[in-house]
């Protein structure tokens, strides 16, 4: 009896045994399981999650949530040389910026240079310095800088009546981020051949001018026009992507300098929905683009009276000189008459964005300023079209706003025949003329289908048909009407003999067919560059000025290209 006693509490005790290491086992494997979780979800983390476990003021010494490290110790040694640094500094600074305010000079002006010239005893601060991966043979710093200073700058200035004037530039306070990039690397001390710097980005920048015994402001527009002029020659002289190199050890440092990379096409297609400035009325909109803020180098489109939704189709061309870090801005406004243009808004677009070679066709939201990112207000939109063409693209593309475009052997033969005769009747040299490209062809449109089209009718229908329109010669088609249908399909091909290409405009609005009339229900406007460099395409438009829908298309290219001298 004790020995099946013992059997039976020896089984039981062996169960128990093994049922408590399985649990434990178990126990374990779902602990390492929630642990390898925990630590997953701290891989994932993000910046801006580890601001939120832990209070800044918590922060332990060693932890670093930037790239961009303190350089108390730089504040401190650059305080004890400064005066040497300003020495140098602005002698530097003086010959640079010199010949481009000379450049920028006001027409009202005879003479704008320095008298006097030195940054002050107060030393620049750096808040921040970081490191850039760019995998180039270089190392690139940018150093984040703030500095209210009490520099000693004296302008001389000469108008055109003969007045000369001392102006003192005083109150500058300045915020911005410099470039410095060390180039190329080499095995001989100090390890770099040559020094570029920049500023790479300008956040603040204020100054005061005063008249030294006078008031600037008895001269009208004095002040603007200087403030303008300095303003434009730091833009030009030291802005990036402009790059001022300092030899270190001797060698050709050309390729460093500031060259072009390519040529950005842009066509200003339209705006919707612009903020109305105007009490009476509605705003006269236009806009001004660019890449770099230089008058030269900005474009000034049309001015469209009375209108809110306009509609430009104008094309501008802009030099790219850095891909990877340039954007374009375009700013819209309403014209006032006399008085100066009010902003409706502005909006960019970064250049790294677009795909070499290929249109990009994009609606950009306005904002009052490009530097606040919280703005809800809706201020309307504006309608790019984009294509960046770098100097030397293969691939067998070629640009259709080049001035060679599609030229055939025999042209180019004739053209330059004709030129040289030119050159020899007239005894000098060729003057080589701007040359319009006109590119001619048959478009043909194909109206497939439309999608979600909004209800127009107390059904909750609509019989719906389009028409389909050239802007320039505005010769026009039009769909049938297909009855009771918000996905109405057509499969209707339209084809349009046109003059210029590159200039011209498809239009597609879609009309709500109606017993005693007919109600609009949105529209599509589309220029033609993309099918003159693909040839063919297919793809869906969403139509603008409706709560929803799109128009399904098929759009086919025939070219016959011409050209003409203007």
């Amino acid at each position: 009896m004790s020995f099946f006693s013992g059997l039976v509490i020896g089984i039981v005790a062996g169960i128990a045994l093994i049922v408590g290491f399985v649990r434990s086992e178990n126990s374990r494997s779902k602990r390492r399981s929630q642990l390898a979780t925990t630590i997953a979800a701290f891989a994932r983390m993000t910046v801006e999650d580890s601001r939120k476990l832990l209070a800044p003021e918590y922060y332990p010494s060693w932890v670093v949530f930037s790239q961009r490290q303190k350089l108390t110790w730089l504040n401190l040694h650059l305080t004890k040389i400064w005066p040497y640094v300003d020495e140098a500094a602005s002698e530097l600074i003086k010959t640079s910026v010199e010949p481009v305010l000379e450049q920028y000079r006001p027409v009202i002006l005879s003479s704008l240079k320095f008298s006097k010239f030195t940054l002050g005893t107060v030393a620049p601060q750096f808040t921040g310095i970081s490191i850039i991966e760019d995998g180039g043979d270089g190392i690139t710093m940018e150093l984040e800088m703030n500095w209210d200073g009490n520099p000693s700058i004296i302008l001389d200035i000469k108008t055109r009546f003969g007045v000369a004037l001392p102006v003192q530039v005083k109150d500058i306070g300045f915020t911005g981020i410099f470039r410095l990039i060390f180039k190329p690397l080499v095995d001989e001390f100090p390890c770099f051949g040559a020094v570029c710097y920049s500023l790479r980005k300008k956040k603040k920048m204020d100054f005061k001018l005063k008249v030294i015994g006078g008031d600037i402001k008895t001269i009208p527009g004095l002040s603007d026009a200087i403030e303008g002029t300095i303003r434009d020659a730091i833009e030009d002289s030291i802005t990036w992507p402009v790059r001022k190199i300092v030899p270190i050890l001797p060698g050709d440092y050309s390729d460093l300098e500031l060259k072009p990379v390519g040529v950005l096409e842009v066509k200003l297609v339209q705006a919707k929905e612009l903020t109305n400035k105007d009490i009476i009325g509605k705003s006269d909109p236009f806009a001004v683009l660019y890449i770099r803020p230089l008058p030269d180098r900005m474009k000034t489109s049309k001015t469209i009276d009375n209108q809110l939704n306009p509609v430009w189709n104008e094309h501008f061309q802009f030099v790219v000189e850095d891909s990877s870090t340039q954007h374009l801005v375009v700013k819209v406004y309403d014209h006032e008459g006399i008085q100066a243009a009010e902003l409706i808004g502005c909006a960019q677009i970064r250049l790294n964005e677009l795909e070499p070679g290929k249109v990009k066709d994009v609606w950009l939201k306005l904002v009052k300023d490009l530097e606040v990112q919280r703005d809800n207000k809706n201020r309307g939109e504006v309608h790019l079209e984009l294509l960046y063409c770098p100097f030397g693209m293969k691939n067998g593309f070629t640009n259709p706003f080049a001035r060679d475009f599609s030229m055939t052997s025999l042209e180019k033969v004739l053209k330059h025949s004709a030129e040289g005769k030119e050159a020899a009747e007239n005894g000098t040299e060729v003057t080589q003329k701007r040359r319009e490209v006109i590119v001619r062809g048959v478009l043909s449109v194909t109206v497939i289908s439309a999608e979600d089209l909004p209800p127009a009718d107390l059904m909750g229908k609509a019989d719906p048909y389009v028409v389909v329109t050239m802007k320039k010669t505005e010769s026009k088609n039009k769909t049938r009407v297909v009855n009771e249908s918000l996905n109405p399909v057509w499969n209707q091909t339209f084809d349009f003999v046109v003059e210029d290409g590159l200039h011209d405009m498809l239009i597609l609005e879609v009309w709500d067919h109606d017993t005693f009339g007919k109600d609009y229900m949105g529209r599509c406007i589309m220029t033609l560059t993309r099918a003159i460099l693909e040839g063919e395409y297919k793809d869906s438009f969403p139509l603008d000025g409706a709560k929803s829908g799109k128009l399904n298309l098929h759009i086919k290219w025939s070219p016959q290209p011409i050209y003409r001298d203007s």
